[in-house]
């Protein structure tokens, strides 16, 4: 089979497969991205084989990524996250600090190295905001307090996880850069003040501007550039491209209706969002499981897991009642492709085991499927943004 064939039975496979198990999941009422990580399990090494890992695949996924969580920001304004940015900041630090504390005494507990430790408590600290923003969108709850919270929180998140592993990737080079760290940081949130309070106002002085180019649709195309350019300035700033995503998708949200972005972003959302979610399942192999002691260090890890954001992200969310904290907590427990992504730093730093490089995968996909379910139930029927 030739270069293009096997292109385009993959991608024949990952689409065709992962919106038919959407499709089931949807009727058995449960969330559709839960079956198609499900798909992605069966059509991966971990059962049938045909698909594998690959760099064309991973760019298609990381691209679902980026333009789910671009249409979630074309759906949030700036104003409502900066309204929960005091309970979401609590929800955000809580939320790093007991995962990465009761991950590194459990490994410690068990006898594991200090740098395998604190690789291990790392991949505990991430949140996969796209899986919960994708239950979100589906429920018709992204307009609701709890929701603002979780993805102002993610935002956090993420510039304190990247903190994190960069601490964790200095201690494995046997010192820690402590300017450079100061940089990176500082650069982060510098970045997201400035898309999250400028952002609006610098798209509202374009608009006239707009209007007046000759490209057929103009405001989509802009739109378009400017995900992309976000996504990539992200990147460059340590951050994951997704939450550049999401901030180009704040700063056009109050143009959204008026340049009918969702109307025009939804066919590509639907064509390239389900790569994102079969792909976490190709990923992973089960088949590990088998190997001595891996079983049970799954469980326990995964649990742990979940405790940990429930009680961390729960307790910062406590202000707004105990259900609300609860499905903030909830809400926050996916580590999907974030975890992924610690656990190959630390695999290419040669400073983990297999065995914990495997935990780490195992315990990433099941938080991811376990929690949209979860989610789901705790939602209290269909919402609207007038709930708020």
């Amino acid at each position: 089979m030739n270069h293009t064939e096997t292109l385009l039975l993959d991608l024949f496979l990952v689409f065709a497969g992962g919106k038919l198990f959407a499709e089931i999941f949807e009727r058995l009422r449960q969330p559709a991205i839960v079956g198609q990580i499900l798909a992605g399990l069966l059509l991966g090494p971990s059962l049938l084989g045909w698909l594998q890992p690959s760099d064309v695949l991973a760019a298609l996924a990381e691209i679902g990524a980026i333009l789910l969580l671009f249409t979630v920001g074309l759906e949030t304004r700036p104003r409502d996250l900066l309204a929960v940015s005091g309970t979401a900041t609590l929800v955000g630090t809580l939320g790093v600090v007991v995962p990465f504390a009761l991950g590194y005494a459990y490994m410690r507990a068990t006898s594991h190295a200090g740098t395998e430790s604190i690789f291990l408590a790392a991949a505990m600290v991430a949140t996969s905001v796209g899986v919960t923003a994708a239950v979100l969108k589906d429920a018709g709850a992204l307009g609701t307090q709890m929701a603002r919270v979780i993805l102002a929180a993610a935002v956090l998140d993420d510039i304190l996880g990247m903190i994190v592993l960069a601490v964790v990737t200095s201690l494995s080079e046997g010192r820690v850069h402590y300017l450079q760290l100061a940089i990176v940081a500082g650069e982060a949130i510098l970045f997201s003040l400035f898309a999250i309070l400028l952002g609006a106002r610098i798209v509202r002085r374009l608009e006239p501007h707009v209007a007046r180019l000759r490209t057929s649709n103009s405001a989509f195309v802009l739109a378009v550039v400017l995900c992309l350019g976000l996504s990539l300035a992200s990147v460059y700033v340590g951050m994951a491209a997704i939450i550049g995503a999401f901030l180009a998708g704040l700063a056009l949200a109050d143009q959204s209706e008026r340049w009918r972005l969702a109307e025009n972003v939804h066919p590509l959302y639907e064509f390239l969002a389900p790569f994102f979610f079969v792909y976490l399942g190709v990923q992973v192999n089960a088949r590990t499981l088998t190997e001595p002691g891996v079983l049970a260090m799954t469980a326990v890890v995964t649990l742990l897991a979940i405790l940990s954001k429930l009680i961390g992200c729960g307790a910062g969310a406590l202000r707004l009642g105990w259900r609300e904290a609860v499905r903030i907590g909830v809400g926050m427990v996916p580590r999907g492709e974030v975890g992924l992504i610690v656990a190959a730093v630390g695999a290419s730093l040669h400073v983990i085991s297999d065995r914990v490089y495997t935990v780490v995968l195992l315990m990433s996909v099941l938080t991811t499927l376990l929690a949209p379910p979860a989610l789901r139930a705790l939602l209290p029927g269909k919402t609207t943004a007038r709930d708020s």
